[in-house]
């Protein structure tokens, strides 16, 4: 059985494409973050080891890094939960507890508090290891429709997310 039956790990369709390089979930890009995600319940999640190559003060991650995660599981969350794309409207953060790059891995979630019209309200966290939320805060997302996601964004088909 699996450590973890309600987790589904969700596929990165966009390594197909020609030229995709970026740096918060490419597996390609080898000074990006390389985020991987899974989905479990209304979360999705990433767990990620912080790179000394992203400190900001010595052995603490750079909160512009921080940032960056958080906007990074946003727009999967986007994606995931409400079948399209868009692009980051305004990010609100907190940012609470140094997040230190010697620690181990990190813990990333995301869910979707609520739409207003075109505007995704994405809740989201930052915890380290001992499960303290580090960084947290609101992500508004504008989303497109999903025929202009795809147009656009080259937002895929929703089965290439869990398709093998």
């Amino acid at each position: 059985m699996s450590e973890h039956p309600a987790r589904k790990k969700i596929r990165n369709p966009y390594t197909s494409l020609d030229g995709y390089n970026c740096f918060g979930c490419s597996p390609n890009n080898m000074f990006g973050l390389q985020l991987q995600f899974y989905e479990e319940a209304d979360f999705v999640k990433a767990d990620w080891v912080p790179n000394p190559n992203f400190a900001g003060y010595k052995n603490i991650l750079h909160g512009g890094i921080q940032a960056t995660l958080l906007d990074e599981i946003a727009s999967w969350a986007v994606q995931v939960k409400l079948r399209t794309a868009g692009v980051t409207a305004n990010i609100d953060l907190r940012y609470r507890k140094p997040v230190y790059v010697d620690k181990g891995p990190v813990l990333l979630k995301a869910y979707i508090e609520k739409v207003n019209k075109r505007i995704a309200f994405v809740k989201t966290q930052l915890m380290n290891r001992e499960g303290e939320v580090c960084c947290e805060g609101t992500v508004k997302y504008f989303i497109f429709p999903e025929e202009v996601a795809r147009e656009k964004l080259y937002y895929p088909e929703f089965g290439k997310f869990f398709k093998e």
